[in-house]
């Protein structure tokens, strides 16, 4: 069994080379091996590999930066899933693919199903819904993750600026008025594998077959709860510096934050199809932000 990952270096990515490699042989790919915005590339890569499994962990991810680079994150986002689609399609494979909690306005006051209405409020969120359209229209076998607020101790995240403004600032604002689920990346992978463990690696999926599954951490909060659970943690942990405390977060309202891109205020997502499909239970963020405070202290620390 061969399955190619695309996006090795990120959050996801990282975790999935170690999930993945229990199901076969892994090929694992970054950016200079296979840029998504070169469509010929792409193609390229997947023809020379043929894989049975195409897992891909990349995305254009720069929110707000999304909202000027419109074309380059409409490539990477929408685009380059439709070729993947197309490519897995020809050679009877399977797609996994990742998607966000941003295709939905977050006007909802419960949390999120997969059989919503969509309504994107960012360039980022209609280029990733896009993205998911592009793969079903393409005809093949997928599997589409929608998760939310990922984090994990490689490559950039809301836990890691919290961290590095804890050490500058004595004070800090944090918006409170939007809520959703951090999402530890090995999770993700976790997750991802014991599903393509449980489809045998997408053979139990009919010709043509896509599935859509919400997966994220138990336990929603606010930005700023988030804010404080982590300095308040990393307080008590050796090897961080800080001059910043948990009381000296303050809750402010998106309205006081403006940002170029828009945010769901409710980024809430149910989990129960993923959940009753495979036999999970989704469990809490908590402890794994724990385990990535150790393994950075510990990389602080030299170890």
């Amino acid at each position: 069994m061969k399955i190619l990952l695309l996006g090795k270096d990120g959050q996801v990515g990282w975790q999935l080379q170690r999930s993945l490699a229990p199901h076969g042989e892994v090929v694992a790919c970054g950016r200079a091996q296979c840029d998504l915005s070169d469509p010929e590339q792409i193609r390229s890569v997947v023809r020379e590999v043929r894989p049975s499994v195409i897992v891909n962990a990349t995305a254009y991810t720069a929110v707000d930066k999304a909202e000027s680079e419109i074309e380059l994150a409409q490539r990477i986002n929408a685009e380059a899933p439709g070729i993947l689609a197309e490519e897995a399609r020809s050679l009877d494979a399977l797609l996994v693919h990742y998607s966000t909690d941003y295709v939905y306005d977050g006007t909802k006051t419960s949390p999120y199903l997969e059989t919503d209405p969509t309504a994107p409020q960012s360039v980022y969120g209609r280029t990733k819904l896009a993205g998911e359209e592009a793969i079903r229209a393409a005809g093949g076998k997928s599997l589409i993750f929608r998760t939310s607020w990922v984090f994990g101790a490689r490559g950039g995240n809301f836990v890691k600026t919290i961290l590095r403004l804890a050490r500058e600032k004595e004070s800090l604002n944090v918006v409170a008025d939007q809520i959703g689920s951090p999402t530890p990346a090995a999770l993700i992978a976790t997750v991802t594998g014991v599903v393509l463990a449980m489809l045998h690696q997408g053979k139990l999926l009919e010709p043509g077959e896509n599935r859509l599954y919400h997966l994220a951490a138990a336990r929603p909060v606010s930005w700023c709860e988030f804010a404080r659970t982590i300095v308040g943690l990393a307080g008590q942990a050796p090897g961080f510096d800080l001059r910043l405390k948990p009381e000296a977060i303050q809750a402010i309202s998106t309205a006081e934050y403006p940002t170029p891109a828009r945010r769901p205020a409710n980024s809430r997502l149910d989990c129960s199809r993923l959940e009753n499909d495979f036999g999970l239970q989704m469990p809490d963020w908590q402890p794994y932000l724990e385990r990535m405070l150790q393994l950075l202290a510990l990389k602080q620390n030299g170890y």
